[in-house]
C-alpha cells in the first residue's frame, strides 16, 4: 500500500487511495508534468514477482488502452514500472461508483438501473478501436 505525499517516478504524487480490488490499489495523484489530478492502479506488492500476474496487469493496460467511449476513463499511460512497483495511469473520473450505489440502495437495484448500467457498460466494452 502506497502512502499519501509518496511520489511513483517522480511525477505522481500519492494523494490517497480510493479503490480496492483482488489484483490492486487505485489511488488518487496528481501529475505533476501536467498539473492534473489522475488515477494511479497499483498492483498489490504481493504480485510485483510474479510474472503471470505481471502478464495480466500488462494485458489489462493493453485492454483498457484500446477503449474509446465517452464513459469511458482515458489511458494516460498504458503501464509504467518504479522499484517494482507496477502501475497504470488513467483519468480521474469522479462520481459515484457502483459499489457505493449498491451499498446506498441496500444491495437492490430496480430492473430498470440494472438494466440501464449493463446498458452503460456494454456500451463502454464494446468501444475498442475497430480496423
Amino acid at each position: 500500500m502506497l502512502k499519501e505525499g509518496m511520489f511513483i517516478q517522480e511525477r505522481y504524487e500519492i494523494i490517497g487511495r480510493i479503490g480496492s480490488g483482488g489484483m490492486a490499489d487505485v489511488y488518487k495523484a496528481r501529475d505533476h508534468k501536467l498539473d492534473r489530478l489522475v488515477a494511479v492502479k497499483v498492483m498489490k506488492a504481493e504480485f510485483s514477482e510474479d510474472k503471470g500476474f505481471i502478464a495480466k496487469f500488462r494485458k489489462e493496460a493493453q485492454a483498457a488502452a484500446g477503449l474509446a467511449h465517452p464513459k469511458c476513463g482515458k489511458m494516460s499511460m498504458m503501464l509504467g514500472e518504479d522499484n517494482g512497483i507496477y502501475y497504470i495511469v488513467m483519468e480521474l473520473v469522479q462520481g459515484i461508483t457502483l459499489k457505493r450505489l449498491y451499498y446506498q440502495k441496500r444491495g437492490k437495484l430496480t430492473v430498470r438501473e440494472a438494466t440501464s448500467i449493463a446498458i452503460q457498460v456494454s456500451l463502454g466494452a464494446g468501444s475498442g478501436a475497430q480496423e
